[in-house]
């Protein structure tokens, strides 16, 4: 029944890179129309190759990975099929990233990138009825002057970006190594997220809150390390953007079982079940509700708390979340 339930189930994404779902078979297909040498024989290589020690080795194959991106018609086709898996498992609206830097920095036009993708999300509202954000990261291993410049290259494009965000390597680069940048976005009138306790301490995510003034904190599990900060967090109704597959495969958590999303959850935290790289980390966003419930008992209520969440978490408008939270209510009213 919970399967059922969990399947059926509306979801809200609001934690996915947008080249983490590039999925062995469309990274070779899309080397062999670039031709661009990758140094596989097949998807099934490419799969095998998918598994990783830690955030870092992961980062390595996907920076790999993505060099496969050249054309306009590529970051569609990347777009695309993400969001025919969103259909797929019910997803009715979501939020993505894209790391621009990762293809600027190969010689890639911002321009390419920018207009794949949102043509793809544009065209996902009309013929799939999914709604969509698009969150712009920069890569913190990098230094704040690379995240001005790619910065000053998105103002031309405002419209179709909704918020900035700070992903890659966490150890080491700090919330504010990037507090001038972030102040310039929020005076263009973007909105703030980042990833903060994952693999780094929770004082990044008082730092992300603090210096960066982020709406919500990508990952956060580390929350639990600060009683004070956990209860702001409560208090306050700052979500995090949980990725519970992601979690186990970088061992941030050895075994699902040990994850503290659900008691989290138990507490009031505003958490969200999202699939962060699923290509890399074994499944989508119904792969990651499935996971958690088959390794902690919850009741359907709580189940759909977490769409709830991620409703009250996104970037839409009021209106919208109640259109939204309606067909929840909807769903969760007729299957019981």
């Amino acid at each position: 029944m919970i399967k059922k339930f969990i399947q059926g189930l509306p979801k809200v994404e609001l934690h996915l890179h947008i080249e983490g779902s590039l999925e062995p078979e469309l990274m070779f297909k899309l080397a062999q129309r670039n031709n661009i040498n990758i140094p596989f024989n097949d998807p099934n290589e490419v799969a095998k190759a998918y598994e990783f020690e830690n955030l870092q080795s992961f980062l390595d194959i996907y920076y790999q990975g993505a060099n496969v991106l050249i054309h306009e018609q590529d970051f569609f086709d990347l777009t695309w099929a993400y969001l025919l898996r969103c259909k797929q498992d019910n997803v009715i609206h979501t939020e993505i990233f894209f790391d621009p830097q990762t293809h600027t920095a190969r010689g890639i036009q911002f321009s390419t990138i920018i207009n794949g993708i949102d043509r793809a999300l544009k065209q996902a509202e009309q013929e799939l009825n999914i709604t969509s954000n698009l969150i712009m990261s920069f890569l913190r291993h990098l230094d704040e002057d690379a995240a001005f410049e790619t910065l000053a290259q998105a103002l031309q494009h405002k419209d179709k970006i909704i918020a900035v965000g700070l992903d890659s390597s966490e150890q080491g680069n700090p919330p504010n190594k990037f507090q001038y940048v972030f102040q310039q976005a929020l005076k263009e009138g973007f909105l703030t997220v980042a990833h903060a306790g994952e693999e780094g301490p929770a004082s990044y995510i008082t730092e992300a809150l603090n210096l960066l003034k982020v709406s919500r904190i990508d990952h956060g599990v580390r929350c639990v390390d600060d009683l004070e900060l956990l209860e702001h967090l409560i208090t306050h109704k700052i979500a995090l953007t949980v990725c519970p597959l992601s979690n186990i495969k970088l061992r941030v958590f050895e075994h699902m079982e040990q994850h503290n999303i659900v008691s989290l959850l138990r507490k009031n935290v505003c958490v969200t079940i999202n699939s962060d790289d699923p290509a890399y980390f074994g499944g989508y966003i119904t792969n990651n509700f499935l996971a958690v419930a088959q390794a902690q008992e919850m009741n359907l209520d709580e189940i759909a708390q977490f769409t709830y969440n991620a409703i009250n978490a996104s970037f839409i408008n009021h209106d919208e979340k109640i259109r939204l939270t309606n067909i929840i209510n909807a769903y969760v009213k007729a299957f019981k």
